[in-house]
């Protein structure tokens, strides 16, 4: 019998072509030992986590972009921590302004913020920090 993992990563971009890049680096890296979803909007990812947390499966990451149709990054993180206060959450923005990226360090629930390109190093350090 193969094992699932019962921990999932969850990528948010409106863009496919950088989910697929995304999905393709953390399923290289991790093989099987996440369940990786993807989604092209916010509104989808909140469906996705509320499915993966109803079935019992630890949503350890949420990594999203920040410029999206009818509803930013930062909104879309605000609605998860209200409801799952424990996931982390990593945003990847190449158009974030200043002040928004000010808001979300000072706010003390980002795991972390990259600018796009994304470095894989970087960004895979930060999902063992929190993969306990």
């Amino acid at each position: 019998m193969v094992e699932t993992s019962n921990k999932a990563i969850v990528c948010v971009d409106d863009e496919a072509i950088i989910l697929m890049s995304l999905k393709a680096q953390l399923r290289n890296s991790y093989k099987d030992k996440f369940i990786i979803e993807t989604s092209l909007s916010a509104e989808d990812a909140i469906l996705i986590v509320d499915e993966l947390m109803r079935d019992g499966v630890k949503v350890l990451v949420i990594i999203s972009d920040w410029h999206m149709p009818s509803m930013k990054g930062d909104e879309l993180f605000t609605i998860i921590k209200k409801k799952y206060p424990e996931i982390n959450l990593i945003m990847i923005t190449g158009q974030a302004d200043k002040d928004t990226l000010d808001s979300l360090r000072n706010s003390n629930q980002m795991l972390a913020i990259l600018n796009k390109p994304w470095d894989r190093k970087t960004l895979f350090s930060y999902i063992d920090s929190v993969d306990n």
